[in-house]
């Protein structure tokens, strides 16, 4: 293997099914002895007040891939709504030229509504609501052309995932 490293960001709606795709890549890579780590870029700055003019994510990124490449990793999947619209400060945060491959997950409203209604039982899922259709229209309106758009609706998890690991090509190299 080359010592360059490969980055996949997912990104989409809450309620897409993110988390989901990226727990079901990590069981297939690491079933099939790909070395690889995740990061769950939504902890990188979960804070209130929200520190995102402090670019707190990708300094919290910086650390944690350094951490990881000195360990041998060099392929790293992130998750985070906007990541496939934030490819460029992700990769520089990274600091070794990384190749992307950017995927945008999909869903209908209704779907998303669904996902969310299982995991947010507190005061949470109307705001959730509102943010996932937001965050639908923005990243459908402004992800770039080089961005893989992959529906959700009415696919397994580990479908979506062999889909989106079909694009990388770590599976067979």
């Amino acid at each position: 293997m080359t010592d360059a490293s490969e980055v996949l960001f997912l990104g989409g709606r809450s309620g897409v099914g993110k988390s989901s795709v990226a727990a079901e890549l990590h069981a297939q890579l690491s079933a099939a002895g790909v070395r690889h780590c995740v990061v769950e870029g939504d902890n990188l700055d979960l804070a209130y007040p929200p520190p995102w003019e402090h670019h707190l994510a990708e300094r919290n990124l910086a650390a944690m891939w350094a951490n990881y490449r000195a360990l041998g990793y060099r392929r790293l999947i992130y998750t985070n709504t906007v990541s496939v619209q934030q490819v460029s400060a992700l990769t520089a945060a990274m600091g070794d030229a990384p190749r992307v491959t950017a995927v945008l997950l999909t869903s209908s409203d209704a779907t998303a509504r669904t996902r969310l209604a299982r995991r947010e039982i507190g005061t949470a899922y109307d705001l959730h609501v509102q943010r996932s259709d937001a965050a639908a229209r923005s990243l459908a309106a402004t992800a770039p052309p080089s961005v893989h758009r992959i529906p959700t609706d009415d696919r397994t998890v580990a479908d979506v995932a062999a889909s989106v690991l079909a694009l990388t090509g770590w599976a067979t190299r």
